[in-house]
């Protein structure tokens, strides 16, 4: 019980890694707060945040569901708001919500580019905003679901990758700024089989691991003491290897299969930024 009753936030809490990562973290004890767009179910998309939240008292733990729609500052402060006025803190900020839609740069609708940019670097920019205030005095984690910066992984998803970059650099200033915060980025190795990924063809079951790497890489940052932590852009198997985990098979959607890594999560070791 390594997070025994602190309170983590989830934003995307309805499905694949943000439940994965909410039952987690209330395996070690923690209680959660859900967040998501909706409450209700999706004709094309399993799950909720009312049946995550189940399953997580499930476990013992505490669940609250919190419906916000992050490119909304109103419903991202009621989201924080709501979850301090329940629980009386925040541990942990998970900005794990996102859209994600590939194109080049002359073939991406412009209704897209703004998508991915508000949910994903300005959704996970207003929500660290609103939480601040409110670990400052008690320290925490502020963990991006966002890649190490790699220029070359811009290539047929620019807009897309421009905002998980962004979401990358908010958590490196957010980690410079607040000294009792700890700000990390977390990414996969390896495509994750989640609700999007299916829906848009983006590979198929043996191409993918489970959203439980995810999850475990999420808490193995979680564990570590704020005071001690400074800015990472992390793959799961890194910080899943410093914690003595290098079994990775266990995590592919099709036992014995062996996923590629993608070229977003590849740090070209040649890259250096220009002057």
């Amino acid at each position: 019980m390594r997070l025994k009753d602190q309170v983590v936030l989830i934003t995307g809490g309805s499905r694949g890694v943000g439940a994965a990562v909410a039952l987690a973290a209330a395996r070690e004890g923690a209680h959660v707060a859900l967040a998501g767009k909706t409450v209700d179910p999706h004709p094309k998309l399993p799950g909720t945040l009312g049946e995550v939240a189940d399953q997580v008292r499930a476990l013992g733990r505490e669940a609250l569901v919190i419906q916000a729609d992050i490119r909304f500052p109103e419903q991202v402060t009621a989201m924080v708001d709501k979850t301090v006025e329940h629980f009386g803190k925040i541990d942990a900020l998970i900005n794990n919500a996102g859209a994600i839609f590939w194109g080049t740069t002359t073939e991406f609708p412009v209704k897209r580019y703004d998508l991915v940019m508000d949910v994903n670097v300005r959704g996970a920019f207003l929500a660290s905003q609103a939480a601040i205030p409110h670990m400052r005095e008690r320290g925490g984690h502020i963990v991006m679901m966002s890649p190490p910066i790699n220029p070359k992984a811009a290539v047929g998803k620019a807009p897309y990758i421009v905002s998980k970059f962004g979401m990358t650099m908010v958590g490196m200033a957010i980690d410079g700024e607040e000294p009792s915060i700890a700000a990390h980025a977390l990414w996969p190795v390896t495509g994750i089989r989640t609700a999007a990924t299916v829906n848009l063809g983006m590979g198929s079951d043996d191409e993918w691991r489970t959203p439980e790497i995810l999850a475990d890489a999420t808490i193995a940052l979680l564990v570590k003491s704020p005071a001690d932590s400074t800015f990472h852009a992390w793959l799961d198997e890194e910080i899943l290897a410093e914690t003595g985990v290098t079994d990775f098979d266990q995590y592919a959607c099709v036992p014995g299969s062996k996923p590629e890594p993608m070229s977003i999560s590849l740090v070209d070791p040649d890259w250096k930024p220009s002057a």
